[in-house]
């Protein structure tokens, strides 16, 4: 008679860390499992959306931050006293095109690929993608590995070195633990759009469009159809939902 299969130590392991850290409460009446893969109202995340963004480096002017400013401000981002060690979870680059030399500004953030290489690498599983597409961290079960930092061709998350002060609860963050642009997904489970794309209809300069690139009557998904756009390294196959128009 054979023996019955044993199953893979390590795996059981991370399974019962991963429980135990869901069932820890971040703050008063707030747990991160839960603000990060349901929705608000009690739903799950619909694997029928595909949330995404659209930016037109035409549109975005150079010396303008309004899009990094309010993510600063919605996500607490702005606590620390040395600039120098403020993260930035959405960042203005300028792109050249290398037979022209032609240069244009654009925001850069976590691109939320369809393929994130972040999750693949992840030895506890606490970088994940919802099933409408935003790619996120657990920040209970975050080891401070930095796999997913060297995994990422976009440089797109960070690492919070120091004790933090002044948090939301609706936005938690730790000290030890990676963190990137999560779409303001707080927003979006209330209805809202990410706080970049807000400031930057503000500023009148309309260069990103945020919505659902699987529904095809939605502002996102006709602009996509209706002019070329790019994803950044789109040799690696990833399928980021961040498109980019005018680079």
């Amino acid at each position: 008679m054979s023996a019955r299969p044993q199953k893979n130590p390590r795996r059981a392991l991370l399974g019962v860390g991963v429980a135990a850290a869901a069932g820890l409460a971040l703050a008063p009446g707030v747990r991160l499992i839960e603000l990060a893969r349901a929705r608000a109202a009690g739903e799950s995340a619909s694997s029928q959306v595909r949330w995404g963004m659209l930016i037109d480096a035409n549109r975005c002017a150079a010396g303008c931050s309004a899009c990094v400013d309010a993510c600063a401000r919605e996500n607490s981002l702005d606590s620390p006293i040395d600039l120098r060690q403020r993260p930035q979870w959405i960042r203005k680059v300028e792109l050249k095109q290398i037979g022209t030399g032609r240069t244009a500004a654009a925001p850069v953030m976590c691109q939320h690929c369809a393929e994130p290489p972040c999750v693949d690498v992840c030895p506890t599983g606490a970088s994940f993608k919802r099933a409408d597409g935003i790619v996120l961290v657990d920040r209970h079960t975050c080891i401070g590995c930095r796999y997913c930092m060297m995994a990422c061709p976009y440089k797109a998350r960070s690492f919070v070195h120091e004790t933090l002060t002044q948090q939301k609860p609706e936005v938690p963050r730790g000290k030890g633990c990676v963190e990137g642009c999560t779409l303001c997904v707080h927003r979006i489970d209330r209805g809202q759009g990410p706080a970049c794309v807000q400031a930057c209809a503000e500023s009148e300069n309309g260069a990103m469009v945020f919505g659902d690139l699987n529904d095809p009557a939605s502002e996102i998904a006709q602009r996509l159809r209706a002019q070329a756009s790019a994803a950044l390294r789109a040799d690696l196959g990833l399928e980021p939902a961040v498109r980019y128009q005018g680079v």
